[in-house]
């Protein structure tokens, strides 16, 4: 064991996770599979805990874990190009937050009607030709494919 790699436990402590996410990202192909021990203990090097936190901040970032993958692989295979794609990737992902900032707002502003009109039962409401919620848009959307949510 070099005096710099690190167990498991000291790897979750320092990135702020638990040793069975490190089993699963290494399943998932996040980080790569750690040498063991003598006694068979998993041994990781110091940057394991960078790629941690790395994963952990995309995800907060709004990425998902195969977008992480992404992410990680182009970095780790630039091969002389001066970018690993991270811009690209944002700014598809600011479109995709911003899709679902103005659907949330479409939201906000049928509920916000629907507390004003005083509207208390579902099943009442949609039968009410005053009620603000869209009833007949939803369900017109799902008979054409389209969805809510």
């Amino acid at each position: 064991m070099s005096a710099q790699e690190l167990s498991s436990g000291q790897v979750a402590v320092a990135a702020g996770v638990n040793p069975q996410t490190l089993r699963y990202y290494e399943r998932r192909g996040l980080l790569p599979e750690p040498h063991r021990s003598n006694g068979g203990h998993r041994m990781y090097p110091p940057d394991a805990v960078t790629t941690l936190r790395v994963i952990k901040a995309a995800q907060r970032l709004g990425f998902t874990l195969d977008e992480v993958a992404d992410l990680l692989e182009a970095g780790a295979h630039r091969h002389g190009r001066s970018e690993a794609g991270l811009q690209q990737r944002a700014r598809r992902k600011i479109d995709e937050i911003d899709a679902k900032i103005a659907d949330l707002n479409v939201i906000r502003a049928s509920l916000t009607e629907a507390v004003a009109a005083g509207c208390d039962d579902l099943t009442v409401c949609a039968t009410s030709p005053s009620c603000p919620l869209p009833f007949a848009e939803l369900a017109a959307g799902e008979r054409h494919g389209g969805s809510c949510c």
